[in-house]
């Protein structure tokens, strides 16, 4: 095919007006950097565009392109070139390398058609970059076969630069990169998020350091001296305020210990008990002073008003040291009551999976320092299982969601396009977290009670476990039995939010799947989700995740699982420094080993069983940074990056983002009147991605 040539209007001069050129097809071209931090750039960009009966000539766009700036040119043809199908982008440097973040690209035909190439992303070093015009399309919707080559290079040149690992045995595999050094540009923080991201670690470390609770390898002198750790931390802004100071009031209160299993870090692990397990030996006449009135403990199972949480997982999970000094970890059992007056409250708890004379079971009516310890090893035992939920239901779930889409999409696809903004960050966090955080040497094996052996064995454990059913939230809920219960915050804005999602999901779908034929024909889509099933679910048909999607509402409600997963369940588990700041209501250690009997437990005994004084500061740092309030966040249904270019899917959003106010509004209002506010599942507070 003959290329036409093209010119730019600048050399054109006064010979535009003669009758020659008065026949030529000319293109209205305006290319847009992007507004954020060194977007733009002194390098050489060209353009050559792409239509269906032709290509123009490279042109010239400029040799200075300014942050969110727009630059006009005019390209013209000898002929028409058809539709524009395809920009291509071409950058050249003579010297020094100049990095450029092109935000899009729009082009006017000779007949006003308006094109527009939706981009997002740096450019480096020498390089051409092909961008498809920006309406979605399925692979069946491109008929010609440049643009199909076009999607298999795209996706052969991502294949290559997203490849898989195992970063351990039985756990969902991850990406295969070392350090955030080796993250493509695209993917890595930007540079203002990264600044802030370092100087939260930084302030707080000095903080502590100066204080000297770094230095101190000791116990802590009293519960008094454990608040001080709050005056650390008092200024920032840091997940709810409010939260934190209530909690360290109220932690050794029953009522406050049963709200945190419905509205705290880790709502999923409570559910109704119809039986009690033969492991967990409580006789009606054990409790029957904690149900109060005429009924028994047989009745309220009946009824629906008994929970048990219990934390098998943990059981044979290898001890480790801090210091030296051998740490332990239990596996306890907790039975609660929902009392007359909505208030759910614990009645009995057995710090073993084995009952027996070693393993007295702890009641309300006990000793007050024996049941405060009792408590206190549920506590610690929901911080392991909090961290396993939290990095393996949202993060490392989230990461594999990721690398699925930018693996087997295309930038075309509509999958693409609607799930890309809810993966912004979160390869360079879950990096981070692995080299920082969860490595042999990182704040978890340093400052808690398991062996980065007994971490590893925890998330292999804990993945076994995860079904399909548990990570959709209606059919969780109704699955453990706490779809009645009353001030069950998570459960109610939960709900509200998975609805909002789901229809926004749905009607993305509707609009371009007209069938379930479309659905079970899309091969790139049939590839994503078999992508998923295998690296995230290691294959495993026992958990119920599909390896296909054979229908439009199967497709809807595992799109409505993945946006759901990475943005408003991340949140909901994310309040870590406000339950955890004050450390005996979340400690992550024990120094002891669990009572054998009871009547032993006293102050002091309490004192030098929950994390030592560096320790405390250890976590603290790490929870005051994990739920830190970074810049450049990007809310729960904003989509500033406008990727859909057809009218129907920015309605969509529209309507997703005034129904995601209702929900705030009725969040605001309820808080109002409660005295303890729930935020996490805020729509104000909530990000499109995980990205902390």
């Amino acid at each position: 095919m003959a290329t036409p040539r093209a010119i730019t209007w600048a050399s054109l001069g006064h010979r535009c007006m003669s009758s020659a050129q008065l026949t030529m097809a000319i293109y209205k071209v305006k290319v847009a950097t992007g507004n954020i931090l060194a977007a733009g750039t002194t390098n050489s960009i060209s353009i050559t565009l792409v239509g269906s009966r032709g290509e123009s000539c490279q042109t010239t766009v400029s040799l200075r392109l300014l942050l969110g700036k727009k630059k006009d040119l005019t390209v013209c043809c000898e002929q028409d070139l058809g539709p524009i199908i395809l920009i291509r982008l071409h950058k050249w440097r003579l010297f020094l390398e100049d990095a450029w973040f092109c935000k899009d690209v729009s082009a006017v035909g000779p007949d006003g058609t308006v094109y527009r190439f939706p981009c997002y992303q740096w450019l480096e070093g020498v390089t051409t970059v092909e961008l498809q015009e920006g309406s979605a399309k399925k692979l069946v919707d491109d008929e010609l076969e440049i643009l199909k080559e076009h999607r298999r290079k795209e996706l052969e040149a991502r294949q290559e630069s997203y490849q898989w690992k195992s970063f351990g045995e039985g756990w969902p595999r991850c990406l295969n990169v070392d350090s955030v050094e080796e993250l493509d540009s695209n993917v890595q923080f930007s540079s203002v998020r990264a600044t802030n991201f370092t100087g939260v670690l930084s302030f707080q470390k000095a903080s502590y350091l100066l204080s000297g609770f770094l230095l101190r390898p000791t116990s802590w002198k009293s519960l008094d001296e454990m608040h001080s750790v709050f005056s650390r931390t008092q200024g920032r802004e840091i997940a709810t305020s409010s939260v934190p100071k209530y909690m360290a009031k109220r932690w050794q209160e029953d009522n406050f210990f049963g709200y945190q299993f419905l509205n705290g870090n880790n709502p999923i692990i409570i559910r109704r008990c119809a039986t009690l397990p033969a492991k967990f030996p409580v006789m009606a006449e054990m409790v029957a002073g904690s149900l109060h009135g005429d009924t028994n403990l047989g009745k309220e199972m009946q009824e629906g008003w008994i929970f048990i949480i219990d934390y098998k997982l943990l059981e044979d999970i290898l001890d480790g040291t801090i210091h030296g000094r051998q740490q332990h970890v239990a596996a306890p059992l907790c039975l609660l009551h929902q009392g007359t007056d909505g208030l759910l409250r614990p009645i009995a708890i057995q710090i073993s999976q084995k009952p027996g004379p070693t393993s007295p079971i702890f009641f309300p009516s006990d000793a007050e320092w024996d049941w405060l310890l009792a408590k206190t090893w549920v506590r610690n035992a929901d911080f392991y299982s909090h961290q396993l939920h939290h990095l393996l239901r949202t993060h490392l779930f989230g990461e594999v969601f990721s690398i699925a889409t930018l693996c087997q999409l295309p930038a075309c696809h509509p999958l693409f396009k609607l799930l890309i903004p809810h993966f912004r960050f979160t390869f360079h966090i879950n990096t981070l977290a692995r080299t920082v955080l969860i490595s042999p040497d990182g704040i978890i094996a340093k400052a808690s009670g398991v062996t980065y052996k007994g971490l590893r064995l925890i998330v292999q454990k804990g993945l076994v476990q995860v079904t399909y059913t548990s990570l959709c939230l209606p059919h969780d809920i109704q699955h453990r039995g706490m779809a009645h219960i009353p001030n069950h915050h998570y459960r109610d804005d939960g709900m509200s939010l998975w609805e909002a999602v789901k229809s926004f999901v749905s009607g993305i779908v509707a609009f371009y799947y007209r069938d379930d034929a479309a659905v079970s024909g899309d091969t790139e889509l049939q590839a994503w989700v078999m992508e998923i099933f295998t690296n995230g679910f290691l294959g495993r048909t026992s958990s119920g995740i599909p390896s296909s999607l054979p229908t439009v509402a199967e497709l809807s409600k595992f799109l409505t699982m993945v946006v759901f997963t990475c943005s408003v369940q991340h949140a909901a588990d994310n309040g870590q420094y406000d339950l955890g700041a004050f450390i005996p209501n979340n400690p992550s250690s024990m120094c002891h080993p669990p009572p054998a009997a009871k009547g032993k437990a006293f102050p002091q005994n309490f004192l030098e069983t929950v994390p030592e004084v560096d320790t405390t500061a250890d976590i603290v740092v790490a929870l005051v940074l994990l739920s830190s309030r970074l810049s450049a966040v990007t809310l729960l249904g904003h989509y500033p990056e406008e990727r859909f270019t057809e009218a129907e899917p920015r309605r969509l959003i529209r309507n997703f983002q005034a129904r995601l106010q209702e929900i705030w509004d009725h969040i605001k209002e309820r808080n109002y009147q409660d005295s303890l506010r729930y935020n996490y599942m805020n729509p104000r507070k909530t990000e499109n991605s995980i990205s902390i």
